[in-house]
């Protein structure tokens, strides 16, 4: 079993244990599960948008901890103040340190969209999603299997969620189900960790010209989100380069500030 196997595995487990906790009566009876959306999509293509979806990580499977003690509601308005487009918040919670308390804490104090990122293998986080206060969700190819991932991408389009598909290498762009709004590359490697920005590059003409491109992983200098810029790619998932840091929203705001001047075209 390799770690994104051992991840996943883990992940049913736990939601068959919330299931139990909180059955999907109860999610839907959360203030939040009726509230209007933000579309992300629209945010990262509108004029002047920054593009740069900064993301909320406690922790990392490679790097162990990132940014012990970070206040949600703290980084995710200086995320906003910035000029972020989106937010992206962590909510795996054996291998990342994430919660879905993070995800509702950002909520509260931003009106930017907020994507949840996890490893969502069943209907049931779906709803959760919805009753947490997101606007989109992640998909991995890979993760759930094929014939589940039109499923889960219906569900969330009938819920008013965005779907983001996430893929990591060529083979999966037939995966990409007609419900996605965004096709993620990610440039990690989800069993080795290790990071290559060339498979944005090589992918970028191969994807449907149609939907939103989205650049996740390793995105550590304005430089090479403007090369993705110049690609074709109008999203970019940012989370170490910032959280690392002892103010994520002052680096994430000097990074945006750079990628202007040195690409006054965004």
């Amino acid at each position: 079993m390799n770690f994104l196997e051992k991840i996943v595995a883990h992940k049913q487990k736990e939601t068959e244990l919330r299931k139990a906790i909180v059955p999907v009566s109860e999610l839907e009876r959360s203030p939040l599960f009726l509230r209007q959306t933000q579309s992300l999509s629209h945010a990262l293509m509108a004029s002047g948008s920054s593009g740069i979806i900064a993301e909320f990580k406690r922790a990392s499977p490679s790097r162990g901890a990132i940014h012990p003690g970070a206040s949600p509601e703290k980084i995710a308005q200086a995320y906003e103040n910035c000029g972020a487009s989106g937010i992206s918040v962590l909510t795996e919670t054996t291998f990342f340190n994430g919660s879905t308390d993070d995800l509702q804490k950002a909520r509260s104090v931003t009106s930017l969209p907020l994507l949840r990122k996890d490893f969502i293998t069943d209907e049931y986080q779906v709803i959760e999603t919805r009753a947490i206060g997101a606007d989109v969700i992640l998909l991995i190819a890979g993760v759930p299997e094929s014939k589940k991932i039109k499923a889960l991408a219906s569900l969330a389009k009938e819920l008013g969620l965005e779907v983001l598909f996430e893929i990591h290498h060529r083979d999966e762009i037939r995966k990409i189900p007609e419900e996605a709004d965004m096709i993620g590359v990610n440039n990690r490697n989800l069993n080795t960790f290790t990071v290559d920005i060339r498979k944005a590059l090589e992918l970028a003409p191969l994807l449907p010209p149609n939907v939103v491109k989205v650049s996740e992983s390793g995105l550590s200098i304005p430089e090479t989100v403007i090369t993705l810029k110049e690609a074709g790619y109008q999203g970019f998932l940012i989370g170490e380069t910032f959280m690392k840091t002892s103010d994520p929203g002052k680096t994430c705001r000097q990074f945006i500030e750079k990628i202007k001047i040195q690409y006054p075209k965004s």
